[in-house]
């Protein structure tokens, strides 16, 4: 029996709900492919910081090294300003295990309804591989006369070649994988940004050449802003820098049907480090602790979770399940138009691996 030690990070709001559920699926998985997972949760988040003043313990990343992969649910509290949740627990294990490709599938299943008209299931699949390490979120800045009128604050975004290079090349990679439209669209603002995204462009049309098999273009990001809107069929793989790959990622989900069902991976495509894998749609406190949230993208990013250890057959089994229950209609949460609890979708998810 194969064996895996998996580092469970519920964080906080429907992190606690959504993670509980992915570890059912899981087990169930695993009881069916006779995998064995040693699940290792950590009380890391917004109460951990409310004890001892930080997110997460000083040897947090020497810990988490120790697993195989990492599941999170989602870190934010309403008590707590956003910058310091994110900077205290996510961002610095992306950047200190050096998970610099952030992987977000967008794809409109059969079951859900796109707010877009005309949309078929199936005719909306494309990939937001987003920077993850540098970027606009690089912590690089500081303020000065802080409090005061005369209060100055610089946010320097950071561009290296190497960062550059490592992530767009993933995403060439990826391209070649998906098969498909074999299409890999780069999104900068380098009228504007003079300097870190005209190195991207740069780095971008080198690395193209190199895959003489994938098409290619370039795009402003207001301009893909508008056409995730207006053609977002025509996509396939996308390749953004850290704060442009946020938000399109997110614009993708809701053109799919829901946030709810946004999966993302962080991954070290080296597997130097254990990567970590997470839903999109954060803390949701306002429906923290009913029952309705909608456990499907954490169910989802454990399928990736699977499908990066090499468990390709488990990452197909669930992502299948989770797609058949959703054309079933049994596991349209709220978010969706139906009524399913999160525990009724998992229950779904389930049956349907059986």
């Amino acid at each position: 029996m194969q064996r895996y030690s998996i580092a469970l990070l519920p964080g906080d709001g429907i992190g606690q709900e959504v993670v509980a559920a992915a570890r059912r699926v899981l087990e169930a998985a695993g009881e069916r492919f006779a995998l064995r997972f040693d699940f290792k949760p950590y009380d890391w988040g917004s109460d951990y910081y409310f004890q001892h003043g930080v997110m997460m313990p000083v040897d947090a990343l020497q810990r988490l090294r120790e697993h195989d992969a990492l599941l999170l649910g989602a870190v934010g509290h309403p008590d707590i300003p956003d910058h310091i949740t994110l900077h205290g627990m996510l961002l610095p294990i992306r950047r200190g295990l050096d998970l610099y490709a952030n992987v977000r599938p967008a794809v409109l299943f059969q079951g859900v309804n796109s707010p877009l008209k005309g949309y078929a299931a199936g005719s909306i699949d494309l990939v937001v591989v987003r920077e993850n390490t540098e970027g606009e979120y690089a912590p690089v800045g500081g303020f000065v006369h802080h409090h005061h009128p005369a209060e100055v604050a610089v946010q320097t975004a950071v561009f290296t070649r190497q960062g550059c290079e490592r992530v767009i090349r993933y995403a060439f990679d990826l391209a070649g994988r998906r098969g498909g439209k074999r299409l890999v669209s780069s999104i900068t603002k380098s009228n504007a940004q003079s300097y870190g995204m005209v190195l991207w462009d740069r780095v971008f049309r080198e690395i193209a050449a190199e895959y003489p098999g994938i098409r290619t273009e370039s795009l402003l990001v207001d301009a893909a802003a508008m056409d995730f809107v207006r053609r977002p069929s025509e996509f396939d793989v996308v390749v953004a820098s850290n704060l442009f790959g946020d938000i399109l990622s997110d614009i993708a989900a809701i053109v799919t049907g829901s946030i709810g069902l946004a999966a993302s991976a962080n991954l070290d495509p080296g597997k130097r480090n254990p990567s970590l894998f997470e839903p999109v749609h954060g803390s949701a406190p306002d429906i923290a602790g009913r029952g309705i949230a909608n456990p499907l993208a954490t169910i989802l990013a454990a399928a990736m979770m699977l499908e990066h250890l090499g468990l390709d057959e488990a990452a197909s089994a669930v992502d299948g399940s989770v797609r058949a229950a959703l054309a079933s209609g049994a596991a349209l949460t709220p978010d969706l138009g139906g009524s399913a609890t999160t525990a009724s979708a998992t229950a779904a998810v389930i049956a349907n691996l059986g």
